[in-house]
């Protein structure tokens, strides 16, 4: 939405409140106004979700979409308010927009990237767990991966592809230049974003365009060339698509057995995306992100 409001006081207030999390100035100008929740600054180059997203101000984040802010609104450069919180790896901002549904799909103007893109470029491994969950169901481990193994039949791995199409299609979504998540986590040398996207059966193989604005990845580079170009040779094994060297096999990464697809999807019935909620009820995700899990995912609703 654009500059509605025109060069709105209470909504450059409420631009300012965001941006410094002064959660008191920004209910006050809500009660007053609820509409300011959709307020743009002038040309639309940011708008108070965005402000509060990108500064990790969860309760103002909340607090926006409860008034009517658009979960998927964009910022001058198309990104939205899901990109600036992976960007700056505020899980729990993150977690909040999912819960009201955001769009993950959605790539930026400049570049094409996705929000899955921003989080594996800054290594923020709970972001990118995050953004996947809708994708992954909450089933155990074994009957979630479905790597394609070539001792088994023709029919079997195509049904295995068919499965998990979503999801393959969500992680190798390619940004400007062909440019896949992977590629980012693997530039900067992110062992565990790696690993989590190896595990969501990123591609290996994917290879960069010869063209593109991201500088950079410009020319036809694997994931593992990119390891190999800036110096993160821990990754080597990881991302050979073959090798004849005997690799031992890297354990499971801790975040993908979460039963995150059920968590959220029961919060978003039982609307826990309040900020009215006490904070004892929404840390739900917390659980699972920041210490080992020990939910069975077997037996859940979703």
């Amino acid at each position: 939405m654009g500059n509605s409001f025109g060069c709105s006081a209470s909504g450059e207030r409420l631009v300012s409140a965001a941006r410094d999390g002064d959660l008191i100035e920004a209910k006050m100008l809500l009660e007053f106004n609820p509409g300011l929740a959709k307020y743009s600054t002038f040309g639309g180059l940011n708008s108070p979700l965005h402000f509060a997203a990108s500064k990790g101000h969860n309760e103002i984040v909340a607090l926006l979409l409860e008034n009517g802010a658009d979960v998927n609104s964009r910022n001058y450069c198309g990104q939205t308010a899901l990109m600036q919180a992976c960007r700056h790896g505020h899980w729990e901002v993150v977690q909040t927009l999912m819960l009201y549904r955001c769009n993950v799909m959605k790539a930026d103007y400049l570049s094409g990237r996705t929000a899955l893109h921003f989080a594996a470029v800054s290594g923020h491994v709970r972001c990118i767990r995050l953004v996947v969950a809708d994708f992954v169901a909450s089933v155990p481990y074994e009957t979630l991966h479905a790597r394609v193994d070539a001792d088994v039949g023709d029919g079997l791995n195509t049904k295995r592809k068919q499965e998990q199409s979503a999801l393959c299609k969500f992680v190798n979504k390619t940004a400007d230049a062909g440019i896949t998540a992977l590629h980012m986590a693997a530039l900067n040398g992110y062992f565990d974003c790696v690993q989590l996207l190896l595990d969501l059966n990123a591609y290996v193989s994917a290879a960069t365009y010869h063209y593109g604005t991201s500088m950079d990845l410009i020319g036809k580079w694997l994931p593992l060339d990119v390891a190999r170009m800036w110096g993160r040779h821990w990754l080597e094994p990881l991302l050979s698509p073959s090798s004849d060297a005997v690799v031992s096999p890297f354990p499971t990464s801790n975040y993908l057995s979460l039963p995150l697809m059920s968590v959220l999807n029961i919060a978003r019935e039982c609307g826990l995306h309040s900020s009215t909620t006490s904070s004892n009820e929404i840390d739900f995700c917390a659980v699972c992100l920041e210490r080992p899990c020990s939910v069975a995912a077997e037996g859940t609703r979703f």
